[in-house]
């Protein structure tokens, strides 16, 4: 294969973020995070219940990233994220529909597309950025597609399990493109060392409560996207 042939299309994008969620929540949680090994096909995205997630990113390429949490699994994440940052168990919100979790599952949310964009620099030699994590509690199905930004999307979803086996799903919606490699590069040479550092430190600086959309903030919000 030549080098003009090899090329890095939706599944290749689909597989790095998928890698950037199981490698920020292992991590984060100290469980085994594991997605399936089969992607879906879908026409639109949408935000369920019980907590729904997106973020929109633009740049060299556009797209659209939502994960919608079951509660127990955003239970069981944010309170083994919690623990492992040294609060005490009778100091953990008791409902998925606090402001703490949204918080926490906000922060979280912002260092998985954090590790995701800067792979994207290292291996694609282009840049993307994103907008701040939003998140909805929710009690009944929403369905809103917010990926009509998009010239030709294409939109996909996969199913994650936590290490006591509770699902949520990410979904991906981008247009549709491919690259196509021309040249052989070093991708510990591309990344700029600042660029790391201070992307670093994002991650690692606490979400605000602006992420815990309160009931007026989430009307607001829902009234943007045309609901």
């Amino acid at each position: 294969m030549s080098q003009e042939d090899v090329v890095f299309g939706t599944e290749d994008i689909l597989r790095s973020l998928c890698n950037s969620v199981t490698k920020v929540l292992s991590i984060a949680t100290h469980s085994d995070i594991r997605y399936s090994g089969m992607v879906q096909r879908i026409s639109k995205t949408c935000l369920k219940p019980d907590i729904g997630c997106f973020v929109l990113f633009d740049g060299g390429f556009s797209g659209l990233v939502v994960i919608n949490f079951s509660a127990p699994a955003a239970m069981e994440l944010y309170s083994s994220y919690m623990l492992s940052m040294g609060m005490a168990k009778g100091d953990l919100a008791s409902a998925h529909t606090s402001d703490d979790v949204a918080n926490v599952m906000g922060e979280l949310m912002n260092q998985i597309v954090g590790d995701f964009t800067g792979k994207v620099a290292r291996e694609l030699q282009t840049h993307i950025t994103q907008n701040q994590p939003k998140m909805l509690a929710l009690n009944k199905q929403v369905m809103l597609s917010v990926d009509t930004n998009l010239d030709k999307p294409e939109a996909r979803r996969v199913t994650f399990y936590t290490g006591r086996n509770n699902i949520f799903y990410l979904e991906l919606a981008i247009d549709r493109t491919e690259f196509i490699k021309l040249n052989d590069f070093d991708q510990n040479e591309i990344a700029d060392p600042d660029e790391l550092l201070a992307q670093v430190n994002a991650a690692a600086t606490p979400t605000t409560p602006e992420l815990a959309a309160s009931p007026g903030d989430q009307d607001e919000l829902l009234k943007s996207l045309g609901m």
